[in-house]
């Protein structure tokens, strides 16, 4: 018998051995990260935004919802919040089908492939700095790649062709394809591993009984695999809504606002112009809406999980 086994451990290490208590222990980092990341800097937005507070005065003067109201009268603001729908709503579902469509060409046998998985994430891993860069030179109104492709293939014409980042439709239609791909990466990710999770014996049954592509995909494979979907969208939306670094980096919002998002107006005013009221208030106008969405999707997931 081990007698050293046997022995009681020491007094000051028992609380280390508790099962309650060490997992307090690890989770304790992740919880100041969110605490001081993201709680202390959501409360002091939410301290600006109903005071009168500026980077002129430095002082604090309690105005209720007068911020929010005063942005909801601009026409600047109205157009903004318009946008920012459109380049949420667009860019994910564009990211889902593009998403969806790459999943199923992964999931096919071919040379490469495990090449092609890792270059997948390189839209989603690469610093949003670089990727705005390479974007705006591939839009260029003068040096754009994709200009000189559209010209050689004939598709437009050379002595007219779009000024992408310049006009106030392809501006738009530019910031969504670019959002999109930065998004699509993990919506490919996120079905990859819902379709791999199907198991094999239904998907054989399926054929075995006849069922042909789209009622395997619309009763077997979507069911299964709508909880990832959720929570696929979830992310992107929330990410979309509150993101501004595509349209500043690329547009600044222009050209005349068109492509102008909640984030980067916010920033404009209570950064650029030291309106920090009501720039907070800008930043925070969507967040009930995405609370309460959150909530209920949420929701949906857990009784579809019961």
């Amino acid at each position: 018998m081990d007698h050293a086994a046997a022995l009681p451990r020491p007094r000051a290490f028992r609380p280390i051995d508790e099962a309650d208590f060490l997992g307090v222990l690890l989770v304790a980092p992740a919880i100041v990260f969110i605490v001081a990341l993201v709680a202390v800097p959501f409360f002091l937005a939410l301290y600006y935004s109903v005071s009168a507070y500026n980077l002129g005065t430095l002082s604090f003067s309690f105005v209720g919802l007068q911020n929010f109201i005063a942005v909801t009268k601009s026409d600047i603001f109205r157009r903004t919040l318009l946008n920012t729908f459109i380049f949420t709503f667009a860019s994910n579902a564009i990211a889902l089908v593009l998403g969806k469509i790459t999943a199923l060409l992964l999931l096919r046998e071919f040379p490469g492939r495990t090449i092609v998985r890792c270059l997948l994430i390189l839209p989603w891993a690469v610093p949003v700095a670089l990727a705005a860069i390479t974007w705006r030179w591939m839009l260029d109104s003068e040096y754009s790649v994709i200009n000189w492709a559209l010209v050689h293939a004939h598709i437009v014409p050379a002595s007219v062709w779009p000024n992408w980042l310049g006009e106030e439709g392809l501006a738009t239609i530019s910031i969504v394809v670019i959002q999109a791909w930065r998004l699509f990466p993990f919506s490919a990710i996120i079905f990859l591993a819902g379709l791999t999770s199907v198991p094999k014996t239904i998907i054989d049954a399926s054929y075995i009984d006849g069922a042909g592509y789209w009622r395997r995909t619309f009763q077997i494979v979507l069911p299964v695999i709508l909880p990832i979907m959720m929570v696929a969208l979830l992310f992107g939306l929330v990410f979309t809504f509150t993101d501004m670094s595509v349209v500043y980096l690329v547009t600044k919002g222009g050209p005349t606002n068109s492509t102008q998002v909640l984030g980067s107006l916010a920033f404009q005013v209570g950064i650029l112009a030291g309106d920090v009221g009501q720039g907070a208030a800008i930043s925070l106008y969507l967040f009930p809406f995405l609370l309460i969405a959150t909530f209920f999707l949420l929701r949906f997931l857990r009784r579809r999980e019961i």
